[in-house]
């Protein structure tokens, strides 16, 4: 293998000299001693928040030791896509494996339920995947796709393609190769220096800030295409390994699809110049965006495919590759050794409870279509005016609010308001009692608020509405109570 070829790095964009985490919480919600914080040894996130005590769950609510039941409307992190409560169906799978063999060597051994589920995952695409190999997390699975990538052009006498492009304002995992991958700039901000610089990034597809005043669909789509051209002739296209796309943006943008065409306009790119195409499904696919793949949306079909969150409904900690027939014939052809691999891949409780997890999404996905389209209506009925929801995007069952300061300008607040931390918080109180997912980062990498609402796919036409009600009346009183952090706490 060659020498690693490193990308020339942009100028790094201004940001604050002392940054804080994007865990990091305001003062109202800490603790206020040392004594009272440290009541365990378990190494908490963060050390100065107090996190709600959780005793179990029911149907879609999590109930806390203190007896308060909260409805879970973004499904933990887009993970219990069933709701945080005990599924049978997936539940029962996964015990009657673990009864049978729980681990095996995945090395040297293979097991029926892991064939059974890697033909149905690949089975689920049509035909465009071929192989498909299972994971403990989605930074793992993508991991693996650009370490394949790799590989393939190794193993395809093109060693100089080292390269990986991914977008400003998207996330692929914690490692150091995903987190220099993705561009979620608050948290790959402490790490920065550590990173490897064979990553370089373009914009991502963002039709609420990247549009411009009456630009269409079709020409916002050619200046993304352009700017993605021109990057490749930077780098030069023979050192370009893969391109990492997420079809719709989960935790960095807060639920933000790509327009028509993006998708194809990207597939085109990487097509002309031999490298990758690789979609990171781990939050938006399998379902969440009234797809089984949010690739199906344009009928766009990647090289490399990750999926995760609610692959298992929450039932293992579990997530998947997947790769087209060329990736797995070159190595076949050349090493005939993928080389990369992890303790308890393939793990067999997670293959079952993936196996009867699929089946049950493929059954919710007319509803999640349905339920969806209500909730993304409902809400911009009742908070598309408002004068700090600055947008309401996403599909199927995974939208995303954005909050601003100014409607107007779209300017954001201060990170350090802690706007959608703050509204989280709020509402796991009375009179609201929901559970949701917040973000930041959304309007320039530290800026921006959002909130994210991911309900389970088996939601019901009365909680959508119900979901509605708390969400509107969260939102609004928020606002009309709101001050100056300086001020609250």
């Amino acid at each position: 293998m060659s020498s690693l070829k490193r990308a020339p790095r942009a100028a790094p964009a201004a940001t604050p000299s002392a940054i804080s985490y994007s865990w990091s919480v305001p003062p109202s919600l800490t603790a206020t001693n040392k004594t009272e914080r440290k009541k365990n040894a378990l190494l908490p996130r963060s050390f100065r928040a107090t996190p709600i005590a959780i005793s179990h769950g029911e149907g879609h609510e999590l109930v806390t030791k203190d007896g308060r039941r909260l409805f879970d409307i973004s499904c933990g992190a887009a993970v219990t896509c069933f709701g945080p409560g005990r599924v049978d169906r997936i539940w029962n799978a996964a015990n009657r494996q673990r009864d049978l063999l729980a681990y095996h060597c995945s090395a040297y051994c293979e097991a029926d339920i892991a064939i059974e589920y890697a033909n149905a995952l690949v089975a689920s695409t049509n035909g465009t995947m071929e192989w498909a190999i299972c994971y403990g997390s989605g930074t793992e699975a993508n991991e693996a796709a650009a370490k394949i990538s790799l590989q393939y052009h190794n193993e395809n006498g093109e060693p100089s393609r080292n390269l990986f492009i991914g977008r400003h304002q998207s996330y692929h995992g914690t490692t150091f190769t995903t987190l220099a991958i993705g561009h979620h700039a608050v948290r790959r901000h402490p790490f920065e220096s550590s990173l490897s610089s064979n990553m370089t990034h373009v914009k991502a597809c963002n039709a609420y800030r990247g549009k411009k005043e009456g630009q269409s669909d079709e020409d916002y789509v050619g200046e993304l295409k352009e700017e993605l051209e021109k990057e490749f002739q930077r780098l030069g296209p023979e050192n370009v390994a893969a391109v990492f796309i997420e079809p719709v943006v989960g935790a960095a943008l807060g639920c933000a699809p790509a327009v028509p065409g993006y998708l194809k306009a990207m597939r085109e790119v990487c097509t002309a110049h031999g490298a990758h195409l690789i979609f990171d499904e781990i939050m938006c696919g399998m379902g969440r965006c009234g797809y089984l793949h949010a690739s199906e949306m344009e009928g766009v079909v990647p090289d490399i495919q990750t999926l995760g969150k609610g692959l298992a409904a929450g039932a293992e900690a579990f997530s998947a590759m997947l790769v087209g027939k060329k990736i797995g014939l070159a190595i076949d052809r050349g090493s005939a050794v993928f080389m990369h691999g992890h303790t308890n891949q393939n793990w067999l409780p997670g293959c079952a409870a993936g196996l009867e997890a699929l089946s049950m999404i493929r059954e919710c996905i007319p509803n999640i279509r349905k339920q969806g389209a209500l909730l993304k209506e409902s809400l911009k009925v009742q908070l598309g005016s408002h004068a700090h929801v600055g947008d309401i995007r996403g599909m199927g069952l995974f939208l995303g609010l954005e909050f601003v300061r100014n409607k107007a300008t779209k300017e954001p607040f201060e990170r350090a308001d802690h706007i959608a931390e703050r509204i989280r918080a709020m509402g796991t109180t009375d009179p609201y009692r929901i559970f949701t997912y917040p973000g930041t980062g959304s309007a320039d990498g530290f800026k921006g608020d959002h909130l994210i609402i991911a309900p389970p796919f088996n939601v019901t036409e009365d909680q959508i509405k119900y979901i509605v009600k708390q969400v509107t009346a969260l939102i609004k009183d928020f606002f009309a109570t709101m001050q100056p952090i300086e001020e609250s706490f």
